[in-house]
């Protein structure tokens, strides 16, 4: 499976955009993470891997201004660094 595919298939985390593969991948990480459920989170982290999923995640927290929810932010910190 494709992350193309997997983000068809959900489409009520990414609801705002009509073509999903124009989606980088980490524009879908930050909707997974952000409005997914863990089985979701679980799924993407197999398609993408561990180490890429958590490189993508971090670059993304260390911009200025960023769209994730402070508690999301708290917990996948603490999360990838104890699997990635």
């Amino acid at each position: 499976m494709t992350i193309q595919t997997f983000i068809k298939q959900r489409p009520y985390l990414i609801w705002y955009v009509k073509d999903f593969n124009q989606l980088s991948a980490a524009a879908i990480v930050e909707a997974v993470l952000n409005y997914g459920d863990f089985s979701d989170v679980k799924k993407l982290i197999a398609i993408l891997g561990m180490k890429k999923t958590a490189a993508i995640f971090r670059k993304q927290i260390r911009v200025k201004r960023i769209n994730y929810d402070p508690k999301i932010v708290n917990y996948f910190k603490l999360y990838f660094k104890k699997y990635a």
